[in-house]
């Protein structure tokens, strides 16, 4: 478990605000189960979900990024949680899936030229002898504002999708799960982005993603 223990690129698990953070949100339960829920929750409403923040800087993947900025995607999210797991001595890796949002914004599907999400990010924390898998991306007004239940954590059961709305039409869907690793795996990340949306990617769209104000600003 060496590898899920110790900092990373990433996964910054000595950055001091992170350090500072988990300190701060872990709880005073001694079991570490209790401790991954208090994170979980407090990664979730901390940093606000904006897809729009995206980059192509390598350093904006880190948890401690995220938690600056205090908006983020699911990536670095899904890094900052298992920051904070790692720094109270709970196993972390990251895991990567491509999904498709039934829910999504014309103007998102419009950017992307998709209704699929490639590289969406999640948590796996090591608890009570088994890999669980949590999502802190989705913030409790987010989810208010598409009508989604917002997802629960328990340290139990994996947690990893909104699959309907409150009105039940289907939601986030997972087509292809890339796997979990140590850190973020960032030849793997960005390129299958770019093989995903290459207009993304080309030298005059460089700063299209983090010019953009989010639709979702009110979240």
């Amino acid at each position: 478990m060496h590898e899920y223990l110790k900092p990373g690129r990433f996964i910054d698990s000595d950055h001091p605000a992170v350090v500072e953070f988990a300190q701060k949100h872990r709880g005073t339960a001694r079991e570490p189960r209790e401790q991954a829920v208090n994170l979980y929750y407090a990664v979730r409403e901390a940093v606000r979900y904006n897809p729009y923040t995206f980059s192509r800087d390598p350093d904006t993947l880190r948890g401690s990024y995220a938690l600056d900025s205090a908006e983020s995607y699911c990536v670095p999210k899904a890094t900052l949680l298992a920051g904070c797991a790692r720094h109270c001595g709970i196993p972390a890796r990251i895991g990567l899936a491509d999904v498709r949002n039934h829910l999504s914004t014309p103007r998102l599907i419009e950017l992307l030229k998709s209704d699929v999400f490639a590289m969406h990010g999640y948590t796996e924390l090591y608890l009570d002898g088994r890999w669980v898998k949590a999502t802190p991306a989705f913030n409790q007004k987010l989810c208010d504002l598409f009508d989604v239940p917002a997802l629960d954590f328990d340290g139990v059961n994996d947690s990893v999708f909104h699959p309907f709305n409150r009105q039940g039409q289907q939601s986030m869907e997972y087509l292809v799960d890339h796997g979990q690793f140590a850190d973020v795996p960032e030849a793997l990340f960005f390129g299958h982005i770019a093989q995903c949306y290459p207009h993304l990617f080309a030298e005059h769209q460089s700063g299209l993603l983090g010019d953009l104000q989010s639709d979702l600003s009110r979240a």
